[in-house]
């Protein structure tokens, strides 16, 4: 190895790094590899895996491409980054699609020996866009990175295909090397990784180093970068994605309960990962109930509640359409239950793979009746955490089904996470009815009215349930009109109670109450929402970010806030929904932003819509 290559490191605050190929080239492995790798470093992260939408795509077709990205930063970051510095393109379709987005001066990385005619013409190229001078704004690293990789493996036991798979190792070699990554670290992931595969962890490692030595030795890369790790709290940190996070939050739920665990589950892309994880945990009491359909994964979760439970279900948009009915039944039995729906776009099967916040309005009135469920949407992969345990909180002490609204990009996306003691959550209070003296099921408490949660098999507490309208005094079932109005109102009080319990952490607030420009945003726009934001208060104009934790119920100081402004920008990866529920609610006129890609909000989509309504207030 040639170690007389001497480059200047150049310190840089913030770079975006995105690896893109086709769905079997590794992309999302050596993407989650990297991020583990600056992780450790004590780097800021925030990461997008993009996922190809059909599963079995031709190989170097535009439909097959899978991609990674990740900001990784010495300050503080809220977004993966709108634009690449760096792009990783291992074939024609990949470097099709993505080239677009990079940055100009940006680097890019191609594998020269996929540019054959048939991928070329695969990806709409009729032309070779490397020998045709294309990629003048860029610095152009156009590697045959397939032979070199089967010349370093060339005494392994593998074939010329199978050695072709470890290319991603490559690409992941030589980007240690530019941003200054130390090889160890990487070498004993591999191993760990592939641990019961020895000759494929020594191909990896092969590979690996042999893209590192070349990025070393050749003249195409004449920059080599270091990121300076992140001033951070103290404590121990670890990458979490919002699926990881949203089951740590059920499982540190059921602990602080001390109540057992049960999760029904259909699996449903994307959010089938919750499944994945809370199945590689069950040595912490938990149940798992993989169902034959969604229904029936629901309706096994209510019996359990029943059964005293900490229950929880998780699906996306077509399994959340299919289980209303029974949602509706939690609902009349009052039952605690977390429905966690990450979303994807719609309609029907939609674009599976791919992100949206569509299910805003089905979550508050997709089911028959009067039938209000409180909702929260976590902001971030590691609010997932707290939305959850949050969640269950309010599902027990109200005794209510809660539904949590993910999305794809939360769910799949990864940051930097301070770990958290247990004993730093708060206790939840679970107060399981055990006397029978002038027992009913429908007894209220009088500041929440929950009624009480009796478990089956109590004696002297038989009762019954089911989804006929009961008797507000004794349990029974009742046809009386009064007593169902009765009913109906006491369950939506119940709801509108919880305000009392979430005043604290219903919403995250940027600036102040009062002025002329306040952005509304929820979920995942929440990145976006307040980068932009700092960087208007950098240029001393002064936007309002709030961003709603908890979507319903809705806080009467919400609109006293909002009428404290001259106007109001709604963010959302839908039609506007959130934009509907808030003019209906508080009579205020209000500017929507709105998208519906599949993926989410940069900061240009945000600032652009900003400007073009502070120009407004300009004129006026």
């Amino acid at each position: 190895m040639n170690m007389d290559k001497s480059i200047e490191l150049q310190k840089l605050d913030t770079v975006v790094v995105r690896f893109a190929g086709d769905s079997g080239d590794g992309m999302q492995l050596v993407g989650n590899e990297f991020t583990r790798a600056v992780a450790l470093a004590g780097n800021s992260i925030s990461t997008l895996p993009d996922y190809p939408a059909e599963i079995r795509a031709p190989i170097g077709s535009l439909g097959g491409i899978s991609g990674f990205q990740i900001q990784f930063s010495s300050c503080e970051i809220f977004t993966p980054g709108d634009v690449p510095d760096v792009l990783v393109a291992m074939n024609p379709a990949a470097l099709r699609i993505n080239i677009k987005d990079l940055k100009k001066g940006g680097y890019l990385i191609i594998n020269r020996d996929t540019f054959t005619k048939g991928n070329l013409l695969k990806a709409g190229y009729y032309k070779n866009p490397i020998d045709d001078n294309c990629f003048s704004n860029f610095k152009l690293v156009a590697v045959n990175i397939t032979k070199l990789v089967q010349k370093a493996l060339k005494n392994t036991e593998l074939s010329v295909r199978e050695m072709s798979r470890s290319k991603n190792f490559w690409a992941l070699g030589l980007m240690y090397w530019m941003f200054s990554q130390p090889l160890k670290n990487q070498v004993k992931s591999i191993k760990k990784k592939f641990k019961g595969k020895p000759v494929v962890s020594h191909a990896n490692i092969l590979a690996f180093k042999a893209g590192y030595a070349f990025a070393e030795n050749t003249e195409q890369i004449q920059n080599r970068f270091i990121i300076h790790h992140a001033d951070l709290k103290k404590g121990k940190y670890r990458s979490i994605t919002g699926n990881e996070a949203i089951s740590l939050g059920l499982i540190a739920a059921s602990f602080k309960s001390k109540l057992p665990f049960f999760f029904g589950s259909y699996p449903i892309t994307p959010a089938s990962d919750i499944l994945h994880f809370i199945s590689s945990i069950e040595r912490f009491g938990v149940t798992i109930f993989q169902a034959e359909d969604e229904i029936s994964a629901i309706g096994a979760a209510i019996g359990a509640s029943y059964g005293g439970c900490l229950s929880s279900v998780a699906t996306s948009g077509p399994g959340f359409a299919l289980k209303m009915e029974a949602l509706g039944l939690a609902v009349m039995l009052e039952l605690p239950l977390i429905v966690i729906d990450v979303q994807r776009c719609g309609p029907s099967t939609g674009i599976p793979t791919k992100s949206e916040q569509g299910d805003l309005l089905m979550a508050m009135y997709g089911r028959n009746g009067e039938s209000s469920v409180p909702i929260i949407a976590p902001k971030n992969p590691s609010d997932c955490f707290y939305s959850a345990f949050e969640a269950c909180n309010i599902a027990i002490k109200y005794m209510t089904p809660v539904v949590l609204l993910s999305d794809s990009f939360i769910a799949n996306s990864a940051e930097s996470w301070r770990v958290i003691n247990s004993k730093a959550l708060p206790s939840i209070d679970v107060n399981f009815k055990t006397k029978s003296t002038n027992f009913s099921p429908y007894m209220r408490d009088k500041k929440t009215l929950a009624r009480v949660w009796a478990i089956p098999g109590t004696l002297g507490l038989e009762h019954r349930i089911g989804g006929l309208e009961k008797d507000k005094k004794t349990g029974e079932v009742s046809h009386d009109a009064q007593n169902h109005e009765d009913m109906i109102r006491l369950r939506s009080d119940k709801v509108q109670n919880v305000n009392n319990s979430i005043e604290q952490i219903r919403w995250d607030i940027y600036g102040m109450e009062y002025g002329d420009l306040i952005l509304i945003g929820w979920g995942s726009s929440f990145g976006a929402l307040r980068m932009v934001s700092k960087n208007f208060h950098d240029s001393n104009i002064k936007i309002t970010h709030l961003h709603l934790r908890w979507l319903f119920p809705l806080s009467k100081k919400l609109g006293k806030i909002l009428k404290n402004f001259s106007r109001i920008l709604v963010c959302e990866l839908n039609s506007g929904q959130l934009f509907k529920l808030l003019t209906s609610e508080y009579l205020i006129s209000m500017n929507k932003c709105t998208k519906m890609r599949g993926s989410p909000f940069s900061n240009m989509d945000i600032t652009h819509a900003i400007n073009k309504v502070l120009k407004h207030i300009k004129k006026n």
